[in-house]
């Protein structure tokens, strides 16, 4: 293990209810994390198997997508069997020796729940969908078809085409707002919501620290089912879904992002108040409301704890002055709530591909992002640099991809194999053929060559992280107006005493920045931050350097 690692005593865990308030959180996709029985699929046994390498880079948490029951037609995401294990990742025993020997490493442990729908699998949609009068019959959203035998309003799914499905038992559609094999649930049902707190408890009775909730805002839907408007063609934006898919022509006012959802997240923040330090983070996916959305979930006592957006997981450069304005509006629609920044995740572009990072400014933005108010989520493989992998077409298994193949090519790039070993042949993820390919670019970056490399990214990333913790002004702190000037972002942190001037220059040409009035010292100088020791006024930053200075 890294020299630099600091684990924490499980019994320390339990003692802090705020952890998640500036946590870094490390997400797992099961699939493609460490094979342990040779059948070229990650498992939980393997995922215990590298928490080493995990606790090594000082992350407070670790999120594993979703492990359950499931016929793999969204690769987890469509659920079979809230409260058990897919024999494909192993058994609920392997999920808690995961569980312990995180915490003993003092990672806590955050799992991935699909509460918005199921698998058409389910035993509840099974019952459901077999008459009209069952016990279960309301379970889900199923609507009668308009006089002419069209779908009962013009929703659209996500992932292409119209967000209703024919079912010739009922003679009835139900509602999908992804696959067709992946029912919507009936929030307006009570005996649904106490179905799935239930199941929820099943995990917190196992010790989980806390939920990724997927899809946060598509819970309820609008129960008179009225047709979404248009939207303009100047407003829409490929955040959440790519260009060529039809979900970017309609404001989608009534399918999903409904005020009823606050009820049912205080019944669910209430749940997690009955047990000590639990937290939650939800996924806003919503294109033109997502930061609103993310204020009115976050605030107060009655919402989850902490929600992100789709900003910095946008294909756009981020520059500084996006930066800047996405904080801007942060703080007029969220200033009581609290964000949840990541720059990749399982369902988009690595950022070091999709921006066309150089190294140097990789390990800018990521020093940036260990300076963000807010918590923050990285991807496996991000602390690597690995770029997006090039995927043939036959080799694809996202239905996503699948569908709107050349044009959108899936989620598979991001989701390949992780890299331990450079000399071994699927790079240490298994001993077999691998569910996606490894990448031979990535083999290069593999972790067994950067830890033999002092200067390689990933000792960036530890020592990003240990100054985010080092520093409550950091990770918990206030901040002052993030403002852009030219290729430079930069705003001051504060907290107990303490205040910190952080600068980023986030362009090729060196840039001048003026530090605050006072007396300033360095912080981050093994990040390449400027030294401000001799400087009075103005400094100049050489491309893609930051500046840490701490008020003396």
């Amino acid at each position: 293990m890294n020299a630099q690692t600091s684990i924490n005593p499980a019994s320390v865990l339990a003692a802090d209810p705020d952890w998640w308030r500036g946590a870094v959180i490390y997400q797992i996709y099961p699939r493609s994390y460490q094979d342990s029985n040779g059948d070229g699929i990650g498992d939980l046994p393997g995922i215990t198997s590298r928490l080493d390498h995990i606790a090594s880079l000082g992350v407070d948490a670790i999120w594993i997508s979703p492990f359950f029951t499931s016929p793999m037609k969204d690769y987890g995401y469509d659920v079979s069997d809230y409260c058990d294990v897919d024999p494909m990742f192993g058994t609920l025993g392997d999920f808690d020796a995961l569980v312990a020997r995180a915490h003993d490493l003092g990672l806590r442990v955050m799992i991935d729940m699909v509460l918005s729908h199921s698998s058409d699998q389910h035993p509840w949609f099974v019952e459901s969908r077999a008459s009209r009068d069952n016990p279960k019959a309301d379970w889900y959203v199923w609507a009668d078809p308009q006089p002419d035998g069209t779908p009962p309003n013009n929703w659209l799914s996500i992932f292409g085409g119209p967000a209703w499905h024919w079912d010739a038992r009922r003679e009835q559609y139900y509602l999908h707002n992804f696959l067709v094999s992946q029912p919507d649930l009936n929030f307006h049902c009570d005996a649904v919501q106490d179905a799935l707190l239930d199941a929820t408890r099943f995990w917190l009775e196992r010790g989980v620290d806390g939920f990724r909730l997927d899809t946060i805002n598509f819970y309820i839907h609008d129960k008179e089912l009225r047709s979404n408007p248009a939207l303009p063609k100047d407003q829409r934006n490929s955040n959440i879904a790519p260009s060529v898919n039809p979900y970017n022509h309609q404001e989608h006012l009534y399918s999903k992002n409904q005020p009823e959802n606050l009820e049912f997240l205080a019944r669910f923040r209430a749940l997690l108040d009955e047990y000590p330090a639990k937290t939650a983070v939800g996924e806003v996916g919503d294109a033109q409301r997502g930061l609103e959305i993310l204020g009115e979930y976050t605030a107060g006592n009655t919402g989850v704890h902490m929600c992100y957006a789709f900003e910095f997981l946008a294909k756009d450069p981020l520059n500084a002055a996006r930066v800047a304005e996405v904080f801007d509006k942060v703080d007029d629609v969220a200033a009581d709530g609290w964000a949840c920044w990541a720059f990749s995740n399982h369902d988009v572009v690595r950022h070091v591909s999709r921006w066309n990072l150089s190294d140097a400014a990789l390990r800018l933005y990521t020093t940036m992002m260990m300076c963000l108010r807010g918590s923050v989520c990285i991807y496996q493989g991000e602390e690597l640099g690995l770029p997006e992998a090039d995927i043939a077409f036959e080799d694809l298994q996202d239905p996503y991809g699948i569908e709107f193949w050349p044009e959108f090519k899936g989620r598979d790039g991001c989701r390949t194999p992780m890299v331990w070993d450079k000399g071994n042949t699927y790079g240490g993820f298994t001993e077999a053929r691998p569910w996606l390919p490894v990448s031979l670019e990535h083999a290069e970056l593999a972790v067994s060559a950067q830890e033999a490399n002092p200067d390689a990214l990933v000792h960036h990333y530890r020592r990003a992280i240990a100054l985010r913790r080092a520093h409550a002004a950091l990770s918990r702190g206030s901040h002052d107006r993030v403002q852009a000037t030219g290729n430079v972002v930069q705003f001051t942190r504060a907290a107990e005493g303490e205040e910190i001037f952080c600068a980023f220059n986030l362009g090729d040409t060196p840039a001048e920045i003026t530090l605050p009035a006072g007396a300033w010292e360095q912080l981050g100088g093994d990040l390449g931050s400027a030294d401000v020791a001799a400087t009075v006024g103005t400094l100049t930053l050489a491309a893609w350097q930051p500046c840490l200075a701490r008020r003396a």
